[in-house]
């Protein structure tokens, strides 16, 4: 391992329990800063609302930590935005938000346009499917950016077991995430969890990033984050374990094929011979192909978006 990240690793990986819920309070008391939770959202509605109701009691109520939680529901069909709501939470469709510019399906689609349907001066992103959810989610990636100015983006990492067995989870991580960012982004080798949907920063740093619309946004989001802060602006906090909804492996394919594009599009904005990626299933006559396309659309960084400067203005 290079010996830049053996010295990140010993100075910007934290545990939640480093930092005290009363000290990170006084510290928010002490900056004025205020904190937005924001919960992409599509068709979660047996987790959604026992998240949102987590974090009202434990950061809303008992201690003021987060003063507000969006969900940012991304068509459901289910009572997502229902059940979000009696929760507690401030629901925004996706379609609602700059509707000058028609919306792409995909969660980076959804945490782009947050930005303009929240206000924090940090925001935090916690994914809608996290069953057995603590608080310490928030707490460990928020404290750092209010208790360390020199810190503009925080991820969570933990264990996510899978079938019962631990450290199994993140197998789009261990199989692409982690290889690419070990062969061309070095400096990143050491995130435990470089695609986990739990982080938080500063906005003034998420303004200014480009957004893939898709399942990429998490690795394009440190890479650029890295060229435009440098390493020892980010950090990474250990919250414990990580409970969720496992997808299929045709699913994880699809998203290994987007993030493949994301790192491929910074490594050389070039093109794909065929940006694609065919799959098979079992039909009544044999395997049958299944084609996706995997280009990968980006919004451009917030900041240029003339709606959002008007209300920064305002």
């Amino acid at each position: 391992m290079l010996e830049e990240v053996e010295r990140w690793l010993a100075t910007r990986s934290w545990s939640v329990a480093d930092r005290p819920l009363h000290g990170v309070l006084a510290a928010k008391q002490r900056s004025g800063q205020s904190v937005s939770v924001v919960l992409p959202a599509l068709n979660e509605e047996e987790t959604v609302g026992d998240i949102v109701a987590v974090i009202r009691r434990d950061l809303v109520r008992q201690a003021p930590l987060v003063d507000e939680i969006v969900v940012v529901d991304s068509g459901s069909t289910d009572r997502t935005a229902e059940v979000a709501a009696a929760a507690g939470a401030r629901v925004v469709h996706r379609d609602s938000v700059l509707p000058r510019i028609p919306a792409v399906p995909g969660k980076g689609e959804v945490l782009w346009r947050s930005l303009l349907a929240t206000s924090g001066d940090i925001v935090c992103f916690v994914d809608a499917d996290l069953r057995e959810f603590s608080s310490d989610f928030v707490l460990g990636i928020v404290g750092p950016l209010l208790t360390d100015p020199d810190v503009d983006l925080v991820k969570a990492m933990y264990d996510r077991p899978l079938g019962g067995a631990a450290g199994q989870g993140g197998r789009v991580t261990e199989l692409m995430a982690r290889p690419l960012l070990n062969m061309h982004w070095p400096q990143l080798a050491g995130f435990v969890q470089p695609l986990g949907g739990e982080y938080a920063a500063r906005r003034s740093l998420l303004e200014q990033l480009p957004f893939p619309v898709g399942y990429g946004v998490e690795l394009g989001m440190l890479v650029d984050a890295l060229h435009l802060v440098g390493l020892d602006a980010l950090a990474q906090v250990d919250v414990g374990v990580r409970r969720h909804r496992h997808q299929d492996g045709q699913a994880l394919g699809r998203m290994a094929a987007a993030i493949y594009r994301t790192a491929q599009l910074r490594l050389a904005r070039g093109h794909l011979v065929r940006p694609a990626l065919t799959q098979f299933e079992r039909g009544e006559d044999g395997f049958e192909p299944r084609t996706y396309p995997v280009d990968t659309e980006e919004r451009p960084p917030m900041a240029e978006i003339a709606e959002y400067a008007h209300r920064r203005v305002a």
